[in-house]
């Protein structure tokens, strides 16, 4: 087996290979115990989840089903679950997808639909918890109704945070196929190709395996006359040199389970000086980073761990540290102590919970800048690699 094809277990290479893959009763049975449990100390009767991005939604999270807006879930507790699909066409996909849910379409429209059902479930007069994204005409039907909407957003991205063991096994392919978009830009990287070209070359490294585009941003500049700091979200037609820096920020997903890597290339060259300064410190900061995350760290940790960043005159130009993995953009969200990313939140790393460490080192003036990083698992023992794309600057030939 090579490089250029997913390396996996005999037990993760099954699930990447199934027609379509489930997570287990009890795993989804784990799921509704949950909700339940946040259900009950908010006072709430049932919940009402709205759709998502495919990054990994509450209503993907409870029915297996990768939605997009428009679509709606009734969860309560005792009863099946109801999907209310935002299409006719999405019907049919939907029961296959999440067998273990009632899956309905009605002309008048899934909120509609949505209403009538928890009325039907007695929500008359009680209250409602709210999942997802929650347009204000939604609330005002609701209210409408007679039903009091609660946001639970905050105790639902609680549960979040830690993987159980079956969601680690999901994200340990999501890496993997993560690490074959960034090895094959390594390797395929010349000059000549555009930004464009260069999101080809990530996409067909994974997607033949199944793999689905959560992000790749790639940055390319001249090393000796730099202009651009961070990858572009949205690709241009610059073109790639020699002696430029290619850095890319990659997130490719196994059914919204996905892993993210960082890294920088130089592109038929050496790194020149102030490059290898970024890189150094970057790489400095994520394995000062790496030894603090165990259970029991606090944010306070990071800020101290990525203390070297400043002391040598660099700043970052995107977070430090955040939480990532089937659940989509999670806390804690942390900055540096001189470019914080918000209030340092009041919590402490524990065991599952997956992060993304990645050192954005940029310049003060904001002209020139690496990438290096990945996601991490916290373990009992301290963090754990998910990825096994090689670390370091790495160059093209």
């Amino acid at each position: 087996m090579t490089d250029f094809a997913p390396q996996l277990t005999p037990k993760l290479q099954a699930l990447l290979d199934a027609e379509t893959p489930h997570f287990s009763k009890a795993e989804l049975d784990r799921r509704r115990a949950a909700l339940a449990g946040i259900m009950e100390k908010a006072g709430a009767r049932h919940i009402l989840l709205s759709g998502g991005d495919r990054k990994g939604s509450a209503t993907q999270w409870l029915t297996e089903w990768p939605t997009t807006s428009g679509h709606f879930v009734i969860f309560t507790p005792g009863e099946r679950d109801v999907l209310l699909v935002k299409n006719p066409n999405n019907a049919a996909l939907a029961r296959i997808l999440s067998p273990q849910t009632q899956v309905g379409w009605g002309a008048e429209g899934s909120q509609e639909l949505a209403i009538r059902e928890l009325l039907r479930r007695g929500a008359k007069g009680a209250t409602v918890g709210i999942l997802g994204s929650y347009g204000h005409s939604l609330h005002e039907k609701l209210v409408a109704a007679g039903i009091t909407p609660i946001d639970l957003g905050r105790a639902y991205t609680r549960l979040r945070l830690t993987k159980s063991e079956e969601e680690l096994d999901w994200l340990r392919i999501g890496c993997e196929l993560t690490d074959l978009g960034v090895m094959a830009l390594e390797r395929e990287v010349r000059p000549g190709l555009s930004e464009h070209q260069l999101a080809d070359i990530i996409e067909r490294a994974y997607m033949p395996y199944g793999g689905a585009t959560q992000i790749h941003y790639t940055g390319v500049t001249s090393m000796t006359n730099p202009d651009c700091c961070v990858p572009s979200q949205i690709a241009r037609n610059r073109r790639v040199a020699r002696g430029d820096i290619v850095f890319t920020e990659i997130a490719a997903s196994f059914w919204s389970y996905p892993g993210q890597i960082q890294r920088s290339i130089a592109v038929q060259s050496e790194p020149t000086q102030v490059y290898g300064d970024l890189h150094a410190v970057a790489e400095e900061a994520y394995h000062a980073i790496f030894k603090v995350l165990k259970p029991g760290a606090r944010p306070e940790d990071v800020y101290d761990a990525a203390a070297c960043i400043a002391r040598k005159g660099f700043t970052i130009c995107d977070d430090l540290v955040h939480g990532y993995g089937g659940g989509g953009y999670l806390p804690p969200i942390l900055g540096t102590r001189e470019r914080p990313s918000g209030p340092l939140p009041d919590m402490v790393f524990e065991e599952n919970m997956t992060v993304v460490i990645q050192p954005s080192v940029m310049t003060l003036d904001e002209k020139a800048g690496v990438q290096t990083g990945e996601l991490v698992l916290v373990t009992k023992d301290g963090a754990q690699r998910l990825h096994r794309a090689p670390m370091g600057f790495r160059r093209s030939n």
